[in-house]
């Protein structure tokens, strides 16, 4: 998609089944938290872009991101801590903690980081579509090193989903090859980084709890953002724009913090198959936000290869290899 100048991310997505005694009520909310979700989500690249217009760079970004989202994490990591405290339960150990906190800096650090520098060179319509097939990753590695199989059903949604991106890079290459090329594998890099990250967390989030561990994983990602910003930066390029700085509080809150929490509401009401199935909308609200606010082209290979991505994760979904990735 032709830009007018692309968030495990996204959090976690580790689930319980719905639970057998609840009322349909509890379950339409369920849909609700997803939804919204996948649509808070799908903002983040908007928000990017608009900023860069601005002339902020990656670096200065990411880490007002992180500054403004860190202590929401920090007052939850303290009430589940307190809880842990209330009910006698043991204390994370610094180990435990530590490996947390580096995984959440793997996923939500440098996947990140990836991301938005991604978003320098490539529309955020086809940013989301290439960050959208990490589930895939999470499968192909999952079955190279965690030894998990890996179904022909799966290699076949991973081949009609690439077929549209390479439809989409094809005709965006034609306009600016390099660009396209440089844009589309750092992006790509992120959602190979987020797949790593899924993998890797499993075992922390059993033995903290996906509050606990979210909390303490994108500390670690805040704290690798903070040491990347003053290594190269001086602190004065925090003082931004009125602009920039009421689209990085969108970024931090309206694209972070708030879609976790939805995410984590709605996966105690479905499943994560189900889950993962609505959250094939956030490319689409994307596309048309990226068209409605940037002006980004919308061609009729766009249109197709994005169908052809949709198709594949959405089989994908369905097949419920999204939930057991």
């Amino acid at each position: 998609m032709t830009s007018s100048a692309s968030k495990p991310e996204d959090p976690l997505v580790l689930a319980d089944e719905t639970p057998a005694a609840a009322s349909p009520a509890y379950v339409r909310m369920g849909y609700f938290f997803a939804a919204m979700g996948a649509f808070l989500f799908s903002t983040k690249a908007i928000a990017i872009k608009l900023a860069y217009d601005e002339a902020i760079d990656a670096e200065t970004l990411l880490a007002l991101r992180m500054a403004l989202s860190l202590p929401f994490y920090i007052v939850i990591a303290g009430l589940a801590l307190r809880d842990r405290a209330q009910h006698h339960r043991s204390m994370p150990s610094a180990g435990l903690a530590l490996k947390a906190a580096l995984v959440g800096a793997l996923g939500y650090w440098f996947a990140s980081y990836t991301d938005f520098l991604g978003l320098e060179y490539i529309s955020a319509s086809f940013e989301r579509l290439i960050l959208f097939t990490y589930p895939f990753f999470v499968v192909v590695f999952g079955a190279m090193f965690f030894g998990q199989k890996i179904s022909l059903r799966a290699l076949v949604a991973i081949g009609v989903s690439y077929v549209g991106l390479a439809l989409i890079f094809l005709q965006n290459a034609g306009e600016d090859s390099s660009n396209t090329l440089i844009g589309a594998g750092l992006v790509l890099s992120a959602a190979i980084a987020f797949a790593f990250y899924q993998l890797l967390a499993r075992g922390p989030i059993a033995a903290l709890g996906p509050q606990l561990f979210t909390c303490i994983a994108m500390s670690g990602a805040a704290v690798g953002a903070f040491v990347q910003f003053f290594l190269t930066h001086p602190a004065s390029n925090l003082i931004v724009s009125h602009r920039v700085f009421w689209l990085s509080v969108f970024l931090a809150i309206g694209s972070t913090v708030l879609p976790s929490f939805f995410i984590n509401a709605a996966l105690h009401r479905i499943t994560a198959q189900a889950n993962a199935t609505i959250s094939t909308l956030s490319p689409v609200v994307t596309i048309l936000l990226a068209v409605a606010i940037l002006g980004e082209r919308l061609t009729m290979i766009d249109a197709i290869g994005t169908a052809l991505v949709l198709a594949g994760v959405g089989w994908f979904a369905l097949s419920g290899r999204a939930g057991k990735g």
